[in-house]
C-alpha cells in the first residue's frame, strides 16, 4: 500500500495471504519429514480447511482451541480436535507421546497486544519439543524457545509480517 497509512482491512489481507502463502510453503516443505500438524487456534475453520486440503488425508492434523465456533464444514473429527484452555492442553497433549509434528502453525492473537505477546512467551518453550527435528512452526506472533530458529519467510511474506521457524 503506498502513501497511505493501512486501514484494518489492508492488514486483515495482507495477514491473510502471508498465512496463506506460509501454509502452502510449509506443505511443500515438510513433504520428506514424517509427523502430524499442530494447528493451534481452529477459529472459523479457514486455516485447518486450507491444510486439510492442501494435505489431501496424508497427515493427522490435531487442531487445539478454547471451543469450537467453526463453520460446520470446517471442524475437524472429534479424535483429532482438543478443546480447551492451551496452557492445560497443549502439555496434556504432549504427555500422551504423540509423534511430533512436521508442522506447527500457531494463529493465536487475541487483538490484546500485552495478553498476545504474554501468550506467545509461554507457548514458544512448550510449543519446540512438540516439533520433530527439521519440522516447521508458522505463527503469527513471534515465538522465543530453545530449539528453534527463525529462517527467512518464504516469498510472498514479508519480513515481520508472519513468523516462520525451524526446529533444531
Amino acid at each position: 500500500m503506498s502513501g497511505a497509512a493501512l486501514t484494518r482491512l489492508d492488514t486483515v489481507i495482507l495477514r491473510l495471504e502471508a498465512q496463506r502463502a506460509g501454509l502452502d510453503w510449509a506443505v511443500g516443505a515438510i513433504a520428506g519429514l514424517a509427523g502430524p500438524v499442530l494447528e493451534l487456534g481452529l477459529g472459523n475453520g479457514r486455516t485447518y480447511d486450507h491444510l486439510r486440503r492442501r494435505l489431501a488425508g496424508s497427515r493427522d492434523i490435531w487442531v487445539f482451541d478454547r471451543a469450537v465456533g467453526a463453520h460446520p464444514d470446517s471442524i475437524p473429527p472429534a479424535a483429532f480436535l482438543v478443546l480447551g484452555d492451551l496452557r492445560e492442553t497443549l502439555p496434556e497433549f504432549a504427555a500422551r507421546g504423540v509423534a511430533k509434528a512436521a508442522l506447527a502453525h500457531a494463529d493465536l492473537g487475541s487483538g490484546d497486544a500485552v495478553a498476545t505477546a504474554e501468550f506467545a512467551r509461554w507457548l514458544g518453550p512448550v510449543l519446540a519439543p512438540l516439533v520433530a527435528p527439521g519440522g516447521l512452526v508458522l505463527s503469527d506472533q513471534p515465538l522465543a524457545a530453545a530449539g528453534l530458529g527463525m529462517i527467512a519467510p518464504p516469498a510472498g511474506i514479508p519480513a515481520g509480517r508472519y513468523h516462520v521457524y525451524r526446529r533444531a
